[in-house]
């Protein structure tokens, strides 16, 4: 009796990852895509790459890039701009998948999220079984696969799942946690951006398995108490955090993690356009307006603020969402610190033909609600016909190519 309360005790986590996703997608629908390296994001001089192949990757271009130092690295790349609406069918098809094996479900994105799995064993099996079962599912189902991590805690599933992509299943014991992150560098650490990897780095600390041997003392003395107690403990594999299901389906989000910290304003600002322009596409596509906008913010080590306001009229248009999300950026975050996260999401939506528009005394008459409608509607009609380079707002700070 006892042997199996402690079994049913230990948490089993799953966190799960599609494999380059946007870029798959594309290369499913358009056969004649596999094998070359297709980069996924927007398209004009100031985009951002959303997503790149493995293909691409291999030379040098991932998430977060500018585009135009994606072209220069990879000039014989497929650049494509991003579908929201195919990518967002996809993954309600994946995360259903999820929601077989448990309700605890937390999405984080489109393309990943974290499984509580622990209750679901008695039925399923174990961790590994189910992963498994999840990856031939997610595969009979969209031609995709998703790479899962599995062990006792958040941080280390998630340090799993990334270790054999694409494909991989990494599963972690109970126990072992400490040995299995031990050999890693101490860049997997959640929140140990360049800066915190050259102060770890001149403290002789290059692995995790450096930092757990050294003392809490020695650690606080050299980066202050908050981030040696989360690094800490993080490098033993102790994550108390729960799997949250999301309880707020009435939001449509975007949100990015930079592969290095992001200080410049300017790249900022250009990621936060292209997350306010995927969210206005999805906005319009399923017919909803918001009340409330969103942005999430995470600094290192690994702070994480988030920002809101309500207001007056719903939005569902880009400029509307931009003009918003960009006061809310101010106000949470001082200048100059870096980033590590940033999202933007619309909250609190109704339907659009239920949302009333009133142009506002002193607004002009460029920004009539009215008018905002007609025109993002029809600039949704030529993207559906020709792409969505065909055209872009300039209001957006978007040159046109070349």
């Amino acid at each position: 009796m006892r042997a199996t309360l402690r079994r049913v005790s230990v948490r089993s986590i799953l966190h799960a990852d599609m494999d380059a996703f946007f870029a798959a997608v594309e290369q499913r629908d358009d056969p004649t895509l596999r094998g070359k390296p297709v980069i996924v994001g927007g398209l004009s001089r100031r985009g951002v790459v959303s997503t790149a192949s493995y293909e691409a990757r291999r030379f040098g271009v991932h998430s977060a890039m500018p585009t135009a130092r994606a072209r220069a690295l990879c000039p014989l790349g497929v650049f494509l701009p991003p579908r929201m609406e195919a990518y967002a069918a996809v993954s309600a098809t994946v995360q259903a998948i999820f929601g077989r094996f448990t309700p605890l479900v937390e999405p984080l994105s489109l393309d990943e999220a974290f499984l509580d799995v622990t209750a679901s064993r008695a039925l399923f099996g174990e961790g590994r079984a189910i992963a498994a079962r999840i990856q031939r599912e997610v595969r009979d189902a969209t031609a995709l696969s998703v790479s899962v991590g599995v062990a006792p805690c958040k941080f280390v599933a998630k340090v799993a799942s990334d270790l054999r992509k694409p494909g991989g299943l990494v599963v972690v014991e109970p126990g072992d946690e400490a040995a299995f992150l031990a050999p890693l560098p101490v860049a997997r650490l959640w929140g140990a951006g360049p800066v915190m990897q050259r102060r770890l780095d001149a403290l002789g600390l290059r692995t995790i398995g450096d930092l757990a041997a050294t003392s809490l003392e020695s650690l606080t003395a050299a980066i202050g108490a908050a981030a040696a107690d989360h690094f800490f403990a993080l490098a033993r594999g102790v994550d108390p955090r729960e799997v949250v299901p999301d309880r707020d389906p009435l939001s449509i989000g975007r949100e990015t993690t930079f592969q290095d910290d992001l200080v410049d304003d300017e790249a900022i600002d250009r990621v936060l356009r292209n997350l306010c322009e995927s969210v206005a596409q999805r906005l319009r596509a399923e017919a909803k307006c918001a009340r409330v906008v969103r942005v999430k913010l995470r600094f290192p080590p690994f702070l994480t603020h988030g920002c809101q306001t309500r207001v007056p009229a719903a939005l569902d248009d880009e400029l509307g969402l931009l003009r918003v999300a960009r006061t809310l950026l101010a106000k949470g975050r001082p200048t100059g610190r870096p980033l590590r996260l940033l999202g933007v999401t619309a909250a609190e939506l109704e339907n659009r033909s239920a949302s009333p528009r009133q142009l506002g005394l002193f607004d002009s008459p460029s920004e009539d609600p009215a008018r905002v409608r007609r025109l993002t509607r029809a600039m949704d009609e030529l993207r559906e016909r020709f792409g969505d380079r065909v055209i872009r707002r300039g209001a957006l700070g978007d040159a046109p190519d070349d």
